[in-house]
C-alpha cells in the first residue's frame, strides 16, 4: 500500500503536528504500507486561491502544470490520509484550496450523461484525522454531520472514494481533553491499517 499523507496546519508545535507524527510512525511501523509520502501544505507554500478566467479556463484545471506534481501523489497513492482542525465547522482554506484545484474534471471525475459523473479515483481509501476545540458531538448534533457529508458525499465518494473513515478529536484545547490517548488511538490504527 502506498500512503500519501496531507497535513495542513501552520505551527509544527501544535497537536495537529503530534498526530501528524502519530501517523507517520504507525505507517513506518506498518509492514502493509510499502512506500510513504508527506504533504505539508504550508511548508510547501501551497497556494489555496482558485483561480480561472477567460484564458485559463476551469475546466482545463486537469492539466494545469503548476498542479501536476500534486496530482502525480494523488494518483500514484492508494490511501489518502487528511491532518486537519476543523474551523468554523469546516477544514481550512488551505486545505479546501488544495481540493478545489486537485480534485478538477478530467482529472478526478468525468462528467457523464447521467446523474452523477464517474468517479476516476476509485480504488482509493481516505482516513480524516481532525481535532477541534469544541466537544466532539458538536458537528453531529449542531451541524447536522456537515464536516463528514462534505468530505464524505460531497467529495470522496463524488470522486470514486468508497472506503472513507474519519478521526473527530473534540475538546482538544481541553486539560481533560485525553489527548496522549487520542494520540495513541491514531498511532495503533495506523500500525495496523491494511488497504
Amino acid at each position: 500500500m502506498k500512503t500519501l499523507i496531507v497535513y495542513t496546519y501552520p505551527n509544527h508545535k501544535s497537536l495537529n503536528y503530534a498526530f501528524l507524527q502519530e501517523v507517520i510512525k504507525g505507517c513506518r511501523e506498518n509492514p502493509a504500507i510499502e512506500e510513504l509520502q508527506i504533504l505539508d501544505l504550508y511548508e510547501e507554500d501551497f497556494d489555496p486561491r482558485l483561480m480561472f478566467h477567460e484564458h485559463k479556463r476551469r475546466r482545463d484545471m486537469y492539466q494545469d502544470p503548476k498542479m501536476e506534481k500534486y496530482r502525480q501523489q494523488l494518483s500514484w497513492a492508494d490511501q489518502l490520509v487528511f491532518v486537519y482542525p476543523i474551523w468554523w465547522g469546516r477544514p481550512p482554506a488551505m486545505l479546501l484550496g488544495y481540493i478545489d484545484q486537485l480534485f478538477a474534471a478530467n482529472f478526478a471525475y468525468r462528467d457523464t450523461k447521467g446523474l452523477f459523473p464517474e468517479g476516476l479515483l476509485k480504488g482509493k481509501s481516505v482516513v480524516c484525522v481532525s481535532t477541534m476545540k469544541g466537544p466532539t458531538n458538536y458537528p453531529f448534533l449542531w451541524l447536522n454531520n456537515a464536516h463528514k457529508i462534505l468530505m464524505k458525499r460531497a467529495l470522496f465518494k463524488f470522486v470514486g472514494m468508497k472506503k472513507v473513515k474519519f478521526f473527530e478529536f473534540g475538546n482538544m484545547e481541553s486539560k481533560k481533553g485525553k489527548q496522549q490517548q487520542k494520540l495513541n488511538k491514531v498511532y495503533q490504527y495506523f500500525r495496523k491499517v491494511a488497504y
